[in-house]
């Protein structure tokens, strides 16, 4: 399969703009997963964040957090996630990117977590709780394997900082939008729109957007700004209320007409 970047500087190119719904892989049981992923390729979107739950997500607001309770209660494993990824591989025509802790792939063993990936499609990796000073833990076994490492670019991030992280990314920037955590928000950060013009600036990558993204409008206003959005509170809260239509609406906001 062609690589995320490749994937998406194609859309790009197209003057397409890139939607990438997150989602919490055994959030209404591992059986969904499938389900729920080729939705969300049918509906338009350009790839999959697929989240593993995890005791304490740091990252994440509540919303996600609840889903990862569901999730984990419902006996969600790390190995149950990729297995059914790997059942569903060749049915999948977009990139797949697992959202992470640190400490799940410590305990899977990283060389271990790499082989999977692969074996599953997956092609992208986020690990929130790896800075850049300490990544080398985990970054010459995904490269060796051929998975991504998708960096994180704060709003805080001075602009040494966005040098540093855009200089030798793969696949694409991650841009957070706001200082906190994952979740709904009605308003975008006041120094967000001049934040992504310096790491689109510095990037030799696509740059997407994510944290607090939920309607149209917000799609519709960082258009200019990024080369795609990433959502996840809303997607994963209409997910669990079955509440398809509303994703496909968010979804094809991102089209320009």
């Amino acid at each position: 399969m062609k690589s995320i970047q490749h994937c998406f500087e194609e859309k790009i190119n197209q003057n397409k703009q890139l939607f990438v719904p997150y989602i919490m892989a055994g959030d209404g049981g591992m059986d969904r997963l499938e389900e729920d992923l080729l939705f969300l390729e049918r509906c338009g979107a350009s790839a999959i964040e697929v989240g593993i739950p995890f005791s304490d997500p740091v990252a994440d607001g509540p919303t996600i957090q609840a889903a990862g309770i569901r999730s984990l209660e419902a006996g969600t494993t790390l190995d149950q996630v990729f297995t059914q990824l790997k059942k569903s591989k060749h049915k999948r025509k977009i990139p797949i990117i697992l959202m992470i802790y640190v400490n799940v792939v410590y305990v899977y063993g990283i060389e271990a977590f790499v082989q999977s990936c692969k074996e599953s499609g997956v092609q992208g990796v986020i690990i929130p709780d790896v800075p850049f000073e300490e990544e080398d833990l985990v970054t010459p076994a995904l490269k060796q394997g051929g998975v991504e490492w998708i960096r994180l670019v704060a709003l805080t991030s001075s602009k040494e900082r966005i040098n540093q992280l855009t200089k030798e990314a793969e696949g694409f920037i991650y841009a957070v939008s706001d200082t906190g955590t994952t979740g709904v928000r009605t308003e975008q950060h006041k120094d967000l729109y001049p934040f992504l013009q310096s790491v689109q600036a510095a990037s030799s990558v696509p740059v997407l957007v994510g944290f607090g993204i939920s309607t149209g409008d917000h799609v519709r206003a960082l258009r200019p700004y990024c080369d795609g959005v990433i959502v996840g509170s809303a997607i994963v809260e209409w997910l669990h209320e079955k509440k398809y239509e509303d994703i496909q609406s968010l979804i094809q906001a991102t089209f320009p007409t």
